[in-house]
């Protein structure tokens, strides 16, 4: 009831939005067209970021851009396929008559806005180290959302199987790094290692991968980096369009349909999707992983106006998944058996109904983005609400189960340029609650305060861009005493944190295809309640974990370097990074072990060290000829333990990627290809080899085929693509079920990744109304 009446309430303050901001109302026209041939370009679409208006021109390369405010200067951008992305920064007082000249080009463009930093600029002037996943890439084959972001350099993922995957940046994951969905931070228990980030995959059309410390513009947590998702743009005044999704994967029988309709009336905007996946267990190149099958649902929607005033768009997600567990259980020839002993069957492994031990995850999250033009500037307020519930069942009554309910603001005002200068003045507040409602306990009850304020500025002048801002932030944590059995389970704690951060960003375009970006600044992380109060055992870790209340912030000081080259064949990208950490905190074992409901486990108590992670990413991309697209990525990172003089645990191995992609333009088709890969991880050998086992280097061959066909005026994209086509065996460094990590019972036990994996997508973009 409570959450109908937020609902009503938050609709309400929409629909009077505009009669608050009332500005002078103007329409844009434009043109599109070749920059070499002169012709015009039907079907190319005009986005402009900070207001969310888009556009697509009409067969003769025409455009109008409606509700749009009489002044200001905001950033257009305009894409095509088979042309650069071409971007300006226009001033709207002056802005009639638009013309774009695209240049044709066979390399994938660079030239992409991104949102993500705290001024919406093209990748060149913006300083931070950033990758823009775009929709072609995220319909590629995926089992979940970081899956499919963990192509990117520099990012890699933790998992669990194929259902459960969390994100690494550079080396660091759990909660330093912060994932923004509707411009609101993702608040589910980030910091357990056997769940996921709980957003439907399907629900952006592009996803920025932010890489090194963001603490300036998102507080604590952003110490390794940001995702930013970034929901669809509103369809052009007086259409309605829409997308249909649906994947299967033979290895555990995954199937994935997404639905999605997206329309927009004189201003008034909005979209509904519907998402469901099942799978049931997934196959290694050895057998079957019993009851390892998942099933996820999400329903989302948003209505919203984009008017002279700005914008206001209301988010609205429930988000559903259900995971099943294995507690191992082998007989005498080494074969995974039931609890009672008997074999598992083929049925077994292919029934989609899940089996406890289970989890039982719910996410349901509410947002409200508004950007209002106010005087000389823009204010930006995101306001969020999140309620995550997360049960553990070994029965229909959950044994563990978290409800953490989280309140966000906020408020962000841009003062329009001004002789190159653009400042920027934030404010940020989050309020969070978590209880206990199960019947056995890992973490305490807990409450979290946080408020960040921050001052920034950006100045441009001619091909260089500069910017420097500052940060304070202030944590607070109340642990709340519990006791069980006339035994004190948790004991009550309260702590504060504050911390100052800093950061300072140069670009300098050399030439129109070459580039250079560098940063350096300081971040900070609060400890968490888990690490500041846990007490119990952390089901699917198969360990006792205590957690230190004296625990101090980690910050970090680190500085980053990047060379960007596009051409017309190739195109090239280096970076470097140096990131010092510290009171970094960490889980170890000493030896130490005990026993709870008659299982022994090693005990593992949060402490703090210094740490040193540096590294590099690369990547290369040739086209030859304009049919032949040949791609290369790299991504390294060392992490030491300074303090100990040893490795960090649980440390991502180098990974080289290279794919070979034959893209021929065949009649009656668009977009064909037929492409090979390998994707090769080095062995990991700087492992904590207190409780960690090192991996071998593996290599994996890969395989795609796809074209999109015209129906009638109808385009499908049909697309088949192969994963670990030879069945390999191996471990990824970072796979909770290696050796040494799935440990109950000295049984050092591992189970292989995934072994070869075939899948059938299809995807039907459509419009309703035109």
């Amino acid at each position: 009831m409570k959450k109908l009446q937020l609902i009503g309430l938050v609709m309400l303050y929409t629909l009077l939005s505009s009669t608050a901001f009332a500005a002078a109302l103007k329409n844009i026209k434009g043109k599109v067209i070749d920059a070499s041939t002169q012709q015009t370009l039907p079907g190319a679409t005009i986005f402009i970021p900070d207001l969310k208006v888009s556009a697509v021109t009409n067969n003769d390369g025409e455009f109008t851009l409606n509700n749009l405010p009489s002044k200001g200067s905001y950033l257009i951008e305009v894409h095509y396929i088979g042309y650069k992305t071409a971007t300006k920064v226009v001033n709207l007082a002056n802005a009639d008559g638009l013309a774009f000249s695209l240049q044709p080009t066979t390399i994938e463009t660079k030239e992409i806005v991104i949102t993500g930093s705290l001024i919406s600029s093209t990748s060149k002037r913006n300083s931070a180290s950033s990758a823009v996943v775009g929709k072609d890439q995220l319909l590629q084959p995926s089992t979940n959302l970081i899956d499919a972001l963990s192509k990117v350099p520099g990012v890699s993922q933790i998992t669990t199987g194929p259902s459960i995957s969390k994100p690494v940046i550079r080396g660091l994951g759990y909660n330093r790094i912060v994932t923004l969905d509707d411009g609101i931070k993702q608040q589910g228990q980030q910091w357990g290692d056997e769940h996921g980030i709980e957003i439907d995959q399907f629900k952006s059309d592009r996803i920025e991968v932010l890489r090194g410390a963001a603490s300036l513009m998102y507080g604590s947590d952003a110490l390794g980096g940001v995702i930013n998702l970034l929901e669809p743009s509103t369809a052009p005044e007086g259409q309605v369009k829409g997308e249909f999704i649906s994947n299967y994967s033979t290895n555990n029988g995954l199937t994935a349909n997404s639905l999605m309709l997206n329309g927009n009336e004189n201003g008034f905007v909005w979209r509904a999707r519907g998402t469901y996946k099942n799978a049931y267990s997934f196959k290694t190149p050895t057998g079957y992983f019993p009851n390892s099958g998942f099933n996820e649902a999400d329903l989302s929607g948003m209505i919203g106006l984009n008017k002279s005033w700005g914008y206001t768009h209301l988010n609205v997600s429930n988000f559903r998944n259900n995971i099943g567990f294995y507690e191992p259980s082998l007989d005498d020839n080494g074969n995974f058996v039931k609890e009672d002993g008997s074999a598992f069957t083929n049925d077994d492994y292919k029934n989609r109904t899940l089996e406890f031990p289970r989890q039982d995850i719910r996410h349901f999250k509410i947002a409200l983005n508004n950007n209002f033009i106010i005087g000389n500037g823009n204010l930006k307020v995101d306001l969020g609400y999140q309620q995550n519930q997360r049960r553990e069942l070994d029965e229909p009554t959950p044994a563990l189960f978290f409800d953490l309910k989280t309140y966000n603001a906020d408020l962000k005002y841009y003062i329009h340029e001004t002789n190159g200068w653009q400042p920027v003045f934030g404010v940020s507040v989050d309020d969070g609650h978590s209880q206990n409602k199960g019947t056995e306990f890992l973490i305490p009850a807990y409450d979290t305060f946080g408020l960040g304020v921050f001052a920034y500025a950006k100045k441009n002048w001619e091909n260089n861009t500069f910017s420097i801002g500052a940060r304070y932030d202030f944590r607070k944590n109340n642990g709340k005493q519990l006791i069980v059995d006339d035994e004190e389970q948790f004991a009550p704690f309260k702590n504060q944190f504050s911390n100052v951060s800093g950061a300072l960003g140069f670009t300098h375009q050399f030439n129109d295809e070459l580039n250079f970006k560098a940063n350096a600044g300081s971040a900070f992380r609060a400890p968490n309640p888990a690490e500041l109060g846990s007490n119990g055992v952390h089901e699917g870790t198969f360990r006792y974990e205590i957690g230190n209340a004296d625990l101090n912030p980690e910050r970090s000081y680190q500085v980053d370097a990047a060379l960007e080259y596009e051409g017309k064949i190739v195109s090239a990208s280096a970076s470097i990074y140096n990131n010092y950490i510290h009171n970094y905190i960490y889980a170890s074992n000493n030896g130490e072990q005990r026993v709870a409901d008659g299982t022994l486990y090693d005990v593992f108590r949060y402490g703090q060290v210094n740490a040193n992670l540096y590294g590099a990413e690369a990547s290369l991309t040739i086209h030859p000829v304009p049919f032949i697209h040949f791609e290369n990525t790299f991504g390294y990172v060392h992490a030491q333990n300074t303090t100990l003089n040893k490795p960090l645990a649980f440390i991502p191995a180098g990974t080289l990627r290279n794919e070979l992609r034959f893209e021929p333009k065949l009649k009656g088709t668009n977009d064909a290809y037929l492409s090979v890969g390998i994707n090769s991880a080095f062995k990991q050998t700087r492992v904590d080899d207190v409780f960690e086992t090192p991996t071998s280097g593996y290599t994996l061959l890969n395989a795609g085929i796809g074209a999109t066909f015209n129906l009638g005026k109808q385009p499908v994209k049909l697309s088949v693509s192969a994963n670990n086509l030879l069945n390999q065996k191996y471990y990824d460094a970072l796979s909770r079920f290696k050796p040494g990590r799935f440990d109950q019972e000295n049984l050092n036990l591992g189970v292989y990744n995934p072994g070869r994996n075939i899948t059938f997508g299809l995807y039907i973009p459509f419009t309703v109304v035109k």
